[in-house]
């Protein structure tokens, strides 16, 4: 199994949380978003929408990094069999996918990546909304956790989708703090004592050097 990806991509990142939560050892194929290796020939006879991560397992290639987590999960203990389980951890993805994830990236790409690609100052307009947006969203996510310890109950793929995008490139990089939501701040902690998290976050940080 090979994973084409760029670890300082929150996307990246849950895929990679999950690979090191469940012990999988697929090999890490390099691209370098900000070099614009996603546009080589090799990748994009793989993904037509030029992005990572992509997987390919024999003869089988997927993109889409949540439905990469969802197969990588499926059968373990990180994914529910049952219908109603399942719809509830599906459910948080696709909510971090169509809600919370575009809210944090409008930020983060902003006030981190336009500086580390030299594509000029943050917008202060575009930086108030995408707060607002974090800060809407980050209250429901607290409601949701009022009665447990992890997303969807128990500890599964949603979690760690969640995390990567609040993991680098949110709190201290970009000024979206999780303090003021005091649920979340503690989940977030629990993720972050993950050994899997806490490999994929260094493998982020690596790539800053």
């Amino acid at each position: 199994m090979k994973i084409y990806d760029f670890p300082l991509s929150p996307n990246c990142r849950k895929v990679r949380a999950v690979v090191y939560e469940l012990g999988l050892t697929p090999t890490f194929v390099p691209v370098h978003l900000f070099k614009g290796e996603q546009h080589r020939p090799e990748l994009a006879g793989l993904n037509p929408n030029e992005r990572v991560p992509v997987l390919v397992d024999g003869d089988f290639v997927l993109w889409e990094s949540n439905a990469i987590v969802g197969y990588l999960a499926a059968g373990t203990r990180l994914l529910p069999d049952a219908a109603r389980p399942r719809a509830d951890v599906q459910r948080w993805c696709d909510w971090e996918l169509s809600l919370f994830g575009p809210a944090v990236r409008k930020v983060a790409f902003e006030r981190l990546v336009k500086p580390l690609t030299g594509r000029g100052p943050a917008d202060p307009k575009v930086v108030e909304e995408g707060i607002a947006d974090y800060r809407r969203l980050a209250s429901v996510l607290e409601t949701s956790l009022s009665n447990k310890a992890y997303v969807a109950g128990s500890l599964s793929t949603a979690d760690f989708v969640l995390a990567a995008i609040f993991s680098i490139g949110t709190a201290d990089a970009v000024g979206l703090e999780t303090a003021p939501f005091p649920r979340v701040h503690a989940w977030l902690g629990r993720m972050m004592e993950r050994d899997a998290v806490r490999r994929a976050v260094a493998d982020a940080a690596a790539v800053t050097r």
